[in-house]
């Protein structure tokens, strides 16, 4: 298991009180340093902007760029503050993002945690939506497929929130599975069972939404019945995760039910299916979690039990 991050992930200032705050960050880089793992930092070298123009319209991008320089207080929505540290923020999150997915590509038995904010998955092509301004997973995955030649991959999305960026990115796509579990009705208002895939990519989509207060039982059921299945069937070559931590019980942010031990469950899971599929090529992307005395706890678990794996 290596962990990558960077510092220029805290330049992201956001108002008081608002969810999605540099102590996130903060707090996992204090607790994840002294685990039993490595941490790669990395300060060199530049994120291919042609990448980045994969999955985001070279517009959008630099309507981002000017935002940041006038001094605007948000982007496209209050759910999107930004600074003068937010540009280089968010690239920063990218090129992490970027940096974890070449390392696991490169052999087997590679698993990844990419330490990062702000989160990526509501990020939309021409948009910035739900604290998202690039979509992290989705620029990794374009680079797997499209310069590394992966031939299948596959996204799970367990954030409580469904990441409609990274669908809208791969949903005519059908060498990219995107599977989601997530609290439905809800934020961002996507989802439904319905959506799966348009065009050559019909079938590659896999949303599972789950009522609010779903807990445990019906969460891994849902997971075995459908999810589980999906992923086997589509034999990825690489596994991606886009790793939500506001499914736990006392998000400020989410209506599921999910303890620790679901946390831990689901990094075994991923484990085993990057096993059995993908020569053990797992990545997984930090999205949400927004209880701050929790959140260490529930990465550790996590990252804790795919490491178990390892040794099983």
């Amino acid at each position: 298991m290596r962990i990558f991050t960077h510092a220029d992930c805290q330049r992201h200032i956001v108002p008081a009180g608002f969810p999605e705050c540099p102590r996130r960050w903060e707090v996992l880089d204090r607790a994840l340093s002294g685990g039993p793992w490595d941490v790669e930092r990395e300060t060199d070298g530049e994120v291919d902007r042609r990448l980045v123009e994969g999955v985001h319209e070279a517009v959008y991008l630099e309507r981002f760029a000017a935002a940041v320089r006038r001094g605007d207080a948000i982007l496209d929505t209050p759910d999107n503050p930004i600074s003068a540290g937010s540009w280089e923020a968010a690239w920063a999150a990218a090129g992490v993002a970027l940096r974890a997915a070449e390392w696991v590509a490169a052999g087997g038995g590679r698993r990844a945690f990419a330490m990062v904010r702000p989160p990526g998955h509501h990020a939309e092509r021409d948009s910035a939506m739900g604290f998202c301004y690039l979509n992290n997973i989705a620029i990794a995955a374009h680079l797997l497929v499209d310069r590394l030649g992966v031939e299948r991959l596959a996204i799970v999305d367990f954030d409580v929130h469904h990441g409609n960026g990274t669908q809208h990115t791969f949903e005519d796509r059908a060498e990219v599975l995107f599977a989601s579990l997530h609290q439905y009705p809800f934020y961002p208002g996507t989802g439904a069972a319905r959506e799966r895939g348009v065009g050559a990519g019909v079938g590659a989509t896999l949303n599972v939404p789950l009522p609010a207060g779903t807990g445990e039982e019906a969460y891994f059921a849902a997971f075995e019945e459908q999810v589980r299945p999906a992923v086997e069937a589509h034999r990825p070559q690489v596994l991606l995760a886009s790793a939500g931590f506001d499914a736990w019980k006392r998000d400020p942010l989410g209506g599921l039910r999910l303890g620790v031990d679901a946390f831990r469950r689901l990094g075994r899971e991923l484990a085993s299916l990057a096993d059995r599929l993908c020569d053990g090529r797992l990545l997984s992307v930090l999205e949400g979690g927004y209880d701050l005395e929790a959140l260490p706890g529930l990465v550790t678990a996590f990252l804790e039990a795919q490491a178990d794996a390892d040794l099983s």
